[in-house]
């Protein structure tokens, strides 16, 4: 196999001279220029903290961080549950199934993602929690059982806020898995699904064994991007006071006053998280491309 090479040439080389050139002169510009007194020995302090008992323990950013990890994985989780049985709702031979679907699918993808925020937050804060008794058995847990259930969800007295910004993530996002899930499905050659009929396969069948596995290769690929854009959507949920890595922000601008150090670290920490999981994503398409 001929390997594709590329030779640069005098416009490459003076690109890459701009492209490196007027970013470092704009941040020379800002810190020289701007007048403003840099204080980045304020941040660092709130990365780690020492405590007396536990020694190092996470500070306001990072503990942030860690939130928004949870909450993108949680939400991905249930977004991908509502997102595949809407997709394949949308594929269904079912009208009714059809309509629900599209109905569902519809519906958040033209609605703020603001408004199902405040709406899941006032409608599981006051009426879900409160019924199930579930905030209330938490405090009842163990003191092992309730530090797995901090580790999992975050601090106890957060756990309210904490689940409705999950869930207001996992609907918002299974929309537009669905559709991931549907054009997937819909990839599938149609000799494929006369040929899995011809062996006496039902429609179940025929999605578990014959259609599904070969949709998986159109799928996750951007399902793994959908899964960076529930890690930026996340700072959507800071309204609610979910602490995570925005909230955090907002918290240490108003107490520290230093907006640019706070903000800056913020979208470092942000890209550093989506960089990586965009690096994954890489390996693992490539991974697939190598199968096929």
């Amino acid at each position: 196999m001929k390997k594709n090479t590329h030779r640069f040439c005098l416009l490459d080389y003076l690109l890459l001279a701009v492209c490196c050139v007027l970013p470092a002169f704009f941040a020379w510009r800002i810190w020289t220029g701007a007048g403003y007194d840099w204080q980045w020995h304020v941040i660092w302090q709130y990365f780690f903290r020492h405590d007396a008992q536990a020694g190092w323990v996470p500070n306001l950013l990072v503990q942030g961080l860690l939130t928004t990890i949870r909450l993108s994985i949680w939400a991905t989780l249930l977004a991908v549950v509502f997102g595949t049985l809407a997709g394949l709702a949308r594929v269904s031979r079912s009208r009714l199934r059809r309509m629900l679907a599209r109905t569902y699918v519809e519906s958040v993808r033209n609605l703020p993602p603001l408004v199902l925020v405040f709406i899941f937050y006032f409608f599981v804060s006051s009426q879900v929690m409160p019924a199930t008794g579930l905030e209330d058995a938490l405090y009842r847990l163990s003191p092992l059982q309730q530090r797995i259930v901090e580790f999992l969800l975050g601090p106890l007295p957060a756990v309210s806020a904490f689940t409705a910004g999950v869930l207001t993530l996992a609907i918002y996002e299974g929309a537009y898995i669905a559709e991931i899930v549907r054009a997937g499905v819909e990839s599938v050659p149609r000799g494929q699904w006369e040929a899995s009929a011809s062996l006496g396969f039902g429609r179940f069948d025929m999605l578990r064994l014959v259609i599904f596995p070969q949709a998986l290769k159109v799928i996750i690929p951007p399902l793994a991007g959908q899964f960076i854009s529930t890690i930026k959507d996340s700072a959507i949920v800071s309204v609610i006071s979910v602490q995570e890595l925005t909230f955090q922000g907002l918290e240490l601008m108003a107490s520290t006053f230093r907006t640019f150090e706070v903000w800056t670290t913020i979208a470092l920490l942000y890209l550093m998280l989506t960089l990586f999981c965009s690096l994954l994503a890489r390996k693992v398409e490539a991974r697939l491309r190598w199968r096929a």
